[in-house]
């Protein structure tokens, strides 16, 4: 019998000295960091609130209770009796019964009204019926990808199964190694923005913590073939962990799949839906541009069916030694600050991914309450000596005087932007100025996939501000389903009639202007001098928006429909930029974010930023702090204890 097994059959003894006499518990499985308890009397565990989680302090695991399948009220039955418990105000959508599992998935407009004050409404259901209720949200904008992620995870549970249950038998493996020590070795981003990757490794454990793109620089990748990353075989990780969905953090997971990795991905539930609509978008970029894509949609799907979600403030088991925390780092959808603890007590390490740390209208702030960190792996974008953004209010005054100044003058107004983050909280500027009648009413243009990435917002509301998410609660009330926005669909002709029409304003990827529709919209409106395009995001070094933003006046435009051959085009349009829209903290917000950290770290890794950004922000922070700071390059390696 292997260790693994010894401990299940220690768990089960356990489990059962601790439940009542009658209740029976007929098999223990891992999946993946959670521990799976079947019973035959799901009931019993329902009807005792507390039982669930006496074990699992006593456990020190997370626990998942099922019924066993020889007793399960059959699906039609139980359907009815769910339907009479759950409130007819929750809007239920959509009932789907595993028998595998004893799960039923229940979709519902107010999940909030499923689950009950402290669960209560899910325990009446298991009492009711024996089944173990899981509760999603129904998007309240359609979102197919929302759809086809669930739909393909339902089509592929049987395997999931398989590959959690592998997962959770090498997370509670027995150490091998009485050595203590923990390594970071920098794959990417380090003096420069762009293709995050770093391995995590200890004597036990090899975990890869991103694994993104550059933009603005072709074939400039992390470098995962030297021995630390993918030079050893991707099948020696034990784990990715993804902290959010951005290209230049995720684009490139896909291709670990296709090296042969075949371990679990941790992020948060929105960011691996967005990641999958990236990545997708990511390979018919590179088809349209001619170029050949490093891997195919098969590795996406891998990639979404390999990936474990876990909530923010959820400790969770990843490895024999390591256990994983996310945090809401305040920058996009589902972006997490990761939280290491390793071993017992030994080290602590945070990697901030990248973060904003004052709320927006988007966020509440990232969060930097750790019990302990030892090292901070710490983002520098705007880590410059004068990299201090505008303020909220006044970035939005800015951009409403924009538009106001073009509209006056009979022009549109062109904003490129990421589809993820900046779009949405330039469109809650857009809703409240118009409502408030400080800028004209007028058509707010969405293209790309500026409005499947806003409806994956509204899915998962429980990310977002206190006051934004009881407004997309209610549906008179939703500030992203406003009469004044418009999807456009991505036809040439719909592009058309819209340059040739009235005043009104288009938000179009990519927000770097390194492909996307956003061309199109430069050809069809670039040569009108009573226009505008207007910068509200960074503009990476290399990139097309960059050289806009100093001054290019003549810039290539390639033809989408013609293969990608292109030409040059005469920029007559003003240019502007507006500052304090990013979704990275600026310089202060930086040192904020290491100043208030109680106890602060004894070492900070600057990263992610030019040279000039990272050398500042780490100097600043040595001489304030009086803490050991490093600007690393490229392929060092940093070794503590």
């Amino acid at each position: 019998m292997s260790q693994v097994d010894k401990q299940l059959e220690n768990l089960k003894s356990t489990i059962e000295q601790e439940v009542p006499n009658d209740v029976s518990v007929t098999d223990v499985k891992y999946e993946g960091p959670e521990l799976v308890v079947y019973t035959r009397d799901p009931k019993r565990f329902a009807g005792d609130g507390d039982l669930i989680r006496r074990l699992a302090s006593k456990l020190r695991k997370r626990i998942t209770v099922r019924p066993d399948p020889s007793v399960l009220s059959p699906p039609k039955r139980a359907e009815k009796e769910v339907r009479d418990v759950i409130p007819d105000d929750a809007g239920v959508t959509d009932l789907d019964f595993h028998e595998d599992t004893g799960e039923v998935v229940i979709e519902a407009e107010k999940p909030g009204m499923v689950i009950g004050r402290r669960g209560s409404t899910l325990r009446e259901i298991t009492q009711e019926i024996g089944w173990t209720p899981e509760v999603v949200r129904t998007p309240p904008i359609e979102s197919s990808t929302v759809s086809n992620v669930r739909n393909f995870l339902k089509n592929e549970r049987e395997e999931r199964r398989d590959i959690l249950e592998r997962v959770g038998r090498q997370i509670h493996r027995e150490e091998m190694s009485d050595d203590e020590w923990v390594r970071i070795t920098t794959l990417g981003c380090c003096r420069e923005v762009g293709r995050a990757a770093f391995i995590l490794s200890t004597p036990e454990t090899r975990i890869l913590i991103d694994c993104g793109d550059k933009p603005g620089a072709e074939g400039e990748v992390p470098y995962l073939q030297v021995p630390e990353a993918l030079g050893a075989g991707a099948a020696t990780l034990d784990a990715v962990v993804l902290t959010h969905a951005h290209l230049d953090h995720s684009a490139l997971l896909p291709l670990l799949f296709k090296y042969g990795y075949d371990g679990p991905v941790y992020t948060t539930e929105p960011t691996r839906d967005l990641m999958g609509l990236l990545q997708l978008d990511y390979l018919d970029v590179a088809a349209k541009e001619g170029r050949t894509p490093p891997y195919e949609s098969a590795q996406v799907r891998e990639t979404i069916k390999h990936t474990i979600p876990l909530e923010f403030g959820d400790v969770t088991d990843i490895a024999p030694d390591i256990k994983l925390t996310f945090h809401n780092a305040g920058h996009i959808l589902g972006s997490a600050v990761t939280h290491f603890h390793i071993g017992d007590g030994l080290y602590n390490v945070a990697f901030s991914g990248d973060i904003h740390y004052e709320d927006t209208r988007l966020f509440n702030g990232a969060v930097n309450d750790f019990p302990r960190v030892e090292t901070l792996v710490l983002e520098s974008t705007y880590g410059g000596r004068n990299d201090y953004q505008t303020d909220q209010a006044d970035s939005e005054e800015a951009l409403k005087r924009v538009i106001n100044e073009t509209y006056e003058q009979g022009g549109k107004v062109v904003i490129p932007a990421f589809a993820v983050g900046r779009s949405q909280e330039i469109m809650l500027v857009l809703e409240e100025a118009m409502r408030e009648g400080e800028i004209p009413s007028m058509p707010v243009h969405l293209d790309g996939m500026i409005w499947e990435a806003t409806a994956i917002h509204t899915t998962y509301p429980e990310y977002l501000r206190d006051d934004l998410r009881n407004r997309i609660f209610h549906e008179d009330e939703n500030p992203f389903l406003a009469e004044e926005f418009n999807h456009i669909d991505g036809g040439e002709d719909e592009r058309q009639d819209v340059a040739d029409g009235e005043e009104c304003i288009i938000l179009s990827t990519s927000g770097m202007i390194e492909g996307g529709p956003i061309m199109s919209w430069l050809r069809h409106i670039g040569p009108e001098p009573d226009s505008n395009l207007v910068f509200v995001g960074y503009q990476a070094q290399g990139t097309l928006g960059r050289r806009i933003q100093n001054g290019w006046d003549e810039i290539p435009v390639s033809d989408w429909g013609n293969g990608g051959r292109g030409d040059t085009l005469s920029l007559e349009m003003g240019v502007e930029t507006v500052d304090g829209f990013s979704g990275h903290a600026d310089r202060q917000g930086l040192e904020n974010f290491v100043k208030t950290m109680n106890p602060r770290p004894e070492k900070v890794l600057c990263v992610h930023g030019d040279e000039r950004s990272v050398q500042d922000l780490s100097s600043a922070l040595y001489h304030d702090y009086n803490m050991r700071t490093f600007a690393p390059k490229n392929l060092e390696t940093f070794r503590f204890k």
